[in-house]
């Protein structure tokens, strides 16, 4: 049973309370956040999966609004215009008003997640005290998996807003009481350092091999997490030496249909080392567990099934990302990477150096979905959609049963071959070893002798549409000025959001920090 089926099966509301950082009632009755639910057995061993599955729950439930405001700001993405979140918007062009929903819901809803980890975490300690040497060694991997997950979390909300909170437990309250903000460098080493505590306590698999929890995450998630805070704090060596563990395990591959790794083939693939997980359970009506996809969606197609709905248009290809992999002479990663309208597909041939496209540049996709002129934008993300044929029959919401890939294999070698490009040394593979892997997959020519701008460009290829990752490559590079396209101006100032007024309210400490 995979870990989204477990997920469904079990009474959730039984062993989860909502927690909101900056609710105040909340803050105030922080005994509320020791426990899942009164009366639990601690006895029962056998009951602690419950508490780790629902850390997982938690981590899952992503507001629709989450991975799109990580997301926004790089200069492969537009936010679609003509919408009604014009706050949105303006984000996307620098312009940060720090009392719109978007930023406080973003803000809340990620601590709150967090808070649920620690209470998990807190949950299966409880029963550690009575369990016997197995049940103390199940609970070391599971409160190690929940430390996994919540450093993903703030890993992301780190990035958005720079210093930030790290909680320490369930107690809520005691955030009140916080003297001083930790700066981002001091929560990436944080991250960093939590992620050497739980490596040795998580499976050696990947997380398709799991049979406990399929899908769940492993010690190399770990790893991967770990490269990433440290490539944040430019520790390349440390970077280099975490991905190297992942390579040199011999347990993952690239998925090799690059168009369908993003969609049901490539559910659970030897590639996928954290995603979220969902599913509609193979059938077209009743329980489903879904993420909320029709912002990434266009607003008008006319789908290969009838009934299929479309989306929102929130979410947009840049033009500048469009012509780069052109120029490159992308080809299935293009095609992946961006939904095209006749619209678009006009604006982009007014240049002449793109009056003549390639054939599968079309607003028809390979998989007969007819993508209509829309309003908002004159594009839409492709590794966002879900063709309508592989919608489970009877489903018929945007994207149902997709799951949300968050780290890669292609990214590891990719983060590994940028160590190496910055100085560090590899073992197992060369740097150019790592992206031609990536770019066989894709069926471009290989590279020798691979330079730190190749590096990058391959991860704007590769990567574009991912959790911001193309932003946030650039504002860690320095390399702000590819942030200036299409009108923008980009200022060293606005790497970071502002925090929500509704969090500065609560927790004054925020004033002395919001730009």
């Amino acid at each position: 049973m995979k870990l989204i089926e477990k997920i469904k099966t079990i009474a959730l509301s039984t062993i989860l309370v909502w927690v909101a950082i900056g609710c105040s009632d909340k803050l105030d009755e922080p005994q509320l956040n020791n426990n899942f639910a009164g009366g639990t057995d601690f006895t029962q061993t056998q009951d602690m999966v419950l508490s780790i599955i629902g850390v997982y729950e938690a981590f899952q439930s992503r507001g629709w609004e989450q991975p799109l405001l990580i997301a926004v700001r790089g200069d492969d993405v537009n936010a679609g215009g003509l919408g009604d979140q014009q706050d949105f918007a303006e984000t996307d062009l620098f312009n940060y008003n720090k009392d719109y929903w978007m930023y406080n819901s973003v803000w809340q809803n990620i601590y709150a997640d967090i808070i649920t980890a620690h209470t998990g975490m807190e949950q299966i300690g409880r029963y550690q005290e009575l369990a016997d040497l197995d049940g103390q060694a199940l609970g070391d991997q599971y409160i190690a998996e929940a430390k996994v997950l919540r450093a993903i979390m703030l890993f992301h909300i780190a990035q958005v807003w720079g210093d930030v909170f790290i909680p320490t437990s369930s107690e809520t309250a005691d955030l009140l009481d916080v003297e001083t903000i930790p700066t981002q460098a001091q929560v990436m080493q944080h991250i960093s350092d939590q992620m050497d505590e739980a490596v040795s306590f998580l499976p050696d698999l990947r997380p398709n091999e799991r049979t406990d929890l399929p899908g769940g995450v492993t010690r190399y998630t770990a790893l991967a997490i770990k490269a990433l805070a440290n490539q944040e704090l430019g520790n390349y060596q440390v970077v280099a030496d975490a991905c190297a563990k992942i390579i040199n395990s011999n347990r993952f591959s690239l998925y090799p249909d690059f168009y369908e790794l993003f969609k049901t083939p490539g559910k659970l693939s030897d590639e996928v080392i954290l995603d979220m997980q969902y599913s509609d359970f193979g059938q077209g009506e009743g329980d489903r567990e879904g993420h909320l996809y029709a912002p990434y969606g266009p607003q008008g197609w006319t789908p290969a099934v009838d009934g299929a709905s479309s989306g929102w248009g929130f979410f947009e290809p840049s033009m500048k990302f469009i012509k780069f992999m052109l120029d490159r002479g992308e080809t299935v990663r293009l095609e992946t990477s961006v939904l095209f309208t006749d619209r678009g597909i006009a604006e982009l041939q007014t240049d002449p150096a793109y009056a003549t496209l390639p054939g599968f540049v079309s607003n028809t996709t390979r998989d007969g979905d007819v993508i209509n002129d829309y309003a908002r934008a004159l594009f839409a993300s492709g590794k966002h959609y879900l063709p309508s044929n592989q919608l489970i029959p009877g489903r018929t919401a945007y994207g149902s049963n997709k799951n949300f890939n968050i780290i890669r294999y292609a990214e590891v070698l990719l983060m590994y071959a940028e160590a190496l490009a910055q100085g560090a040394s590899g073992s197992g593979m060369s740097a150019d070893q790592a992206v031609n892997l990536v770019r066989a997959r894709s069926g471009m020519a290989p590279l020798g002798g691979v330079t730190l701008d190749q590096v990058l460009d391959e991860k704007f290829a590769e990567l574009s549409m991912e959790w911001g990752k193309r932003y946030y490559d650039m504002i860690r590079l320095g390399r702000t000025s590819e942030l200036s396209y299409d009108g923008r101006t980009f200022d060293q100032s606005q790497a970071f959001l502002p925090y929500p007024q509704a969090q500065v309210d609560q927790f004054p400490i925020l004033e002395e920090l919001n730009p």
